[in-house]
């Protein structure tokens, strides 16, 4: 088959998942989408079997860990910690809006680089909006800045975004810890690019009188949750030098939280099930296979050309900005997919510059990042009005200035710790 076929097939193979993905169908149309795009990338020889078994063998431990850490999250809501976490935040903030904004911001961090980004987009999202309603406060700030955070706060670790997980084969040489401290400064750069740019842009909710509310309620955080997620952030960080991988650790804290919730009949195995969205981890080992065959393209072939050489900065900058370009373009899972093989050979930093491209970057658009989208469903489903003109004209604002800034601290900071 020509070569411009194998292509094009390709190509609209990756263009019809994406579709799906923003269109957040029911699992079986994910699993049919998923399924079909990659059989037809596999028989029409756009990709060949050999290469397609070696990426669903890399990815298999992410879907596993991706599977995993969803379900821990979804247990954690069961158990009432994201209820417990808005309703600290309400009562912290004192009814005053800036300190509502920056408690958020906390917990948006923090939630989103220990349960991944998933967990506020979908879970802490919806309890922070009614934090600031029963504050009398309004709730613009907080709920943009879940959105903003789901993809600007999980630069930390390896295991607080998909994209980060996809580029560990990439980072041989650096553990779970190295990474966290590599990238810790690079977080808290970014963060107060988010949040400078919050303070600007949402200045008169901020300065608005507080509307009449209630006295916040709710208990402290249940302990066997928040037990069991410390200890598996502490595994994360003892096994990883072992070679023990993230996915593991996960698993055994998924397993962990399900025979407590179910022993406790806060669920039912079928919710086990579900809450673990395996559809989802299908659709992901799928996508891999695709993208496997858009890297033999003329698409991939554009990629190839455009990656710089070096560890400068101005390469690390030509990396992150391409990866921000690749990210809003064709989201940014297949561009991780794409883009990290390409510049691993460059090193460490210049992956981690790709990744700071690719999570902060990625909420340029709605299509940057798949979280984006469910952010913007899990609000229209609970009733919420979502403004598509503030969702882009924040990011805007602050997605470059963020990028840039996480590249400058990582350009300075890398060569010390090295």
């Amino acid at each position: 088959m020509p070569s411009l076929v194998l292509d094009a097939i390709a190509v609209l193979a990756l263009g019809g998942m994406l579709a799906v993905a923003f269109g957040h169908p029911r699992a079986r149309v994910e699993v049919g989408a998923g399924t079909v795009a990659a059989a037809v990338v596999l028989l029409t020889g756009a990709v060949r079997w050999p290469a397609a078994r070696e990426e669903v063998r890399l990815l298999l431990p992410v879907v596993v860990f991706l599977a995993a850490i969803l379900l821990v999250a979804e247990l954690c809501a069961t158990e009432g910690v994201f209820e417990a976490v808005g309703a600290s935040v309400a009562r912290a903030s004192g009814g005053r809006p800036v300190r509502m904004l920056l408690l958020t911001f906390a917990a948006a961090a923090v939630v989103t680089a220990v349960l991944s980004l998933d967990a506020t987009v979908v879970l802490l999202t919806p309890v922070v909006a009614e934090a600031a309603t029963g504050s009398g406060l309004a709730r613009r700030p907080s709920v943009f800045a879940c959105a903003r955070l789901a993809n600007s706060a999980s630069l930390l670790l390896p295991v607080s975004n998909l994209t980060n997980l996809l580029a560990l084969p990439s980072l041989p040489s650096v553990s779970f810890v190295g990474f966290a401290v590599l990238m810790a400064p690079v977080w808290l750069a970014v963060l107060a690019v988010e949040y400078v740019g919050h303070r600007l842009y949402f200045a008169r909710d901020l300065a608005a009188p507080r509307r009449p509310g209630g006295s916040p309620g709710g208990r402290g955080l249940p302990l066997v949750p928040t037990l069991v997620v410390t200890v598996m952030l502490v595994g994360f960080a003892a096994l990883s030098p072992l070679g023990v991988a993230p996915a593991w650790v996960a698993a055994v804290a998924a397993l962990v939280l399900a025979v407590h919730s179910l022993r406790r009949g806060r669920i039912r195995p079928a919710d086990v099930v579900r809450s673990a969205q395996l559809p989802f981890a299908w659709f992901v080992l799928c996508l891999g296979v695709v993208v496997a065959a858009v890297a033999h393209t003329f698409l991939g072939h554009v990629v190839r050309l455009m990656v710089p050489s070096g560890q400068g900065l101005g390469s690390l900058l030509a990396v992150a900005l391409l990866a921000t370009v690749l990210a809003n373009v064709v989201n940014n899972l297949p561009a991780t997919l794409l883009l990290v093989p390409l510049v691993a050979p460059l090193g460490a930093v210049p992956v981690l510059a790709a990744l700071i491209g690719l999570g902060a970057g990625s909420g340029l658009t709605y299509t940057g990042s798949l979280a984006n989208l469910l952010w913007r469903r899990t609000l229209v489903r609970g009733g919420e009005r979502v403004s598509a003109r503030t969702f882009h004209t924040l990011s805007a604002l602050v997605t470059l200035p963020a990028v840039l800034a996480g590249v400058l601290v990582l350009a300075v900071w890398a060569p010390l710790v090295r």
